[in-house]
């Protein structure tokens, strides 16, 4: 394969994708494009996202046809500089193989492990270089370990990363170690404990930002950096409507309209991504459970506890929302301590880490290496 020419791929965003269906393209061949340039819209079972250009270069020739369904590493489109011809980029087209799925699905398997943690199992996932301060991902209230599909493998690039299904969430059991904050910290220290690793550098969103922010307070040497996201811990207001609804919602009709609520573009939430939140709800213990979070922590509309507002001094903090959040509102930014690096995405709402990835994926890095 001619090294003048760079290949724009299927991504394989989270560890259990497999296909994506194309979208709209975003840019016309010809269009010069830079590093991260937002090229063409995928859609997944989970949500919709932007490929983005991974060199800059010249596009050349869009290759996936709008409504195309394709397998992750598929060419999309090809870049190449004016003095390739027509008949280099053809010869490639024609050449360009597939490679086999078939190590993707055995290292996806692998990628996820469990863990027996003070009687409660928990569904973990680590990507990225054994070596290095990890970096470890914390969801936020009804999610899990997917919500950082689009983050975690860009960050296993730099360091080494850890996403954990918290207790009650996801594939761990439904089971609480307690409804506060500073004993879900405890078990997220206890499960660093297990996995034998000493200091991290943690992220977390909405919830799992407060849960950050306390095990930053309460085992402060554990914490090497903070960042979070659309972040509770940090104001009072929380909106009812969505934790109260989604803890009731017994239907997909029901579901729905509060799912939308934690996007800018309602449209990106999808069927599967609503039926696979009714199956998690339906597990035996769920409902109950995610009401005893929510009187905990969210009860009336208000926030129990503020974590971030009690942080150690000097340490690393990144915030970031979005404006159009409707779950916890963007002003909370504005109580960040002094020293903290603060970004607000006008076009993004409560999943910013989602909407805006790239941009997200770029800040992170950068907080890593400061």
């Amino acid at each position: 394969m001619s090294d003048r020419i760079t290949p724009l791929v299927m991504p394989k965003w989270g560890l259990e994708m497999r296909e994506g269906t194309i979208g709209a393209w975003l840019v016309d061949e010809g269009t010069r494009l830079d590093v991260g340039t937002p090229v063409l819209e995928v859609e997944t079972d989970k949500i919709s996202n932007a490929v983005e250009a991974p060199d800059p270069g010249l596009l050349r020739r869009r290759v996936a046809q709008e409504g195309e369904t394709l397998p992750v590493k598929a060419l999309l489109g090809v870049l190449a500089e004016p003095e390739v011809s027509d008949a280099e980029i053809d010869a490639y087209i024609a050449a360009y193989v597939v490679p086999a799925a078939g190590e993707d699905e055995a290292e996806a398997g692998e990628a996820y492990a469990y863990a027996d943690v003070d009687g409660l199992r928990v569904r973990y996932a680590r990507r990225g270089p054994e070596r290095g301060v990890p970096v470890l991902f914390l969801h936020g209230f009804g999610g899990d370990l997917g919500n950082w599909l689009f983050n975690i493998d860009a960050l296993a690039e730099v360091a080494p990363v850890i996403a954990l299904d918290l207790p009650g969430h996801g594939q761990s059991d439904a089971k609480l170690p307690g409804a506060t904050l500073p004993e879900l910290a405890t078990f997220v220290a206890r499960f660093l404990d297990h996995l034998d690793v000493e200091r991290v550098h943690a992220v977390g969103h909405s919830m799992g930002g407060a849960i950050a922010a306390q095990l930053a307070r309460d085992h402060a040497p554990r914490v090497a950096s903070l960042a979070v996201f659309g972040t509770a811990g940090l104001g009072d207001e929380v909106n009812a409507d969505y934790t109260r609804g989604f803890v009731e919602a017994a239907s997909r009709r029901e579901l729905k309209p509060v799912v939308e609520l934690l996007f800018a573009d309602p449209s990106l939430v999808s069927r599967a991504l609503v039926d696979d939140l009714l199956k998690y709800k339906r597990l035996d213990g769920v409902t109950e459970l995610l009401g005893t979070l929510q009187g905990s922590l969210f009860e009336g509309g208000r926030q129990a506890a503020a974590p971030l507002r009690e942080l150690p001094a000097g340490l690393p903090l990144l915030v970031v929302w979005g404006r159009q959040d409707r779950v916890i509102p963007a002003a909370h930014a504005a109580h960040a301590p002094p020293h903290a690096q603060v970004t607000v995405y006008d076009d993004a709402g409560h999943m910013v880490m989602m909407e805006k990835a790239g941009e997200v994926n770029a800040l992170l890095k950068k907080h890593l290496g400061a």
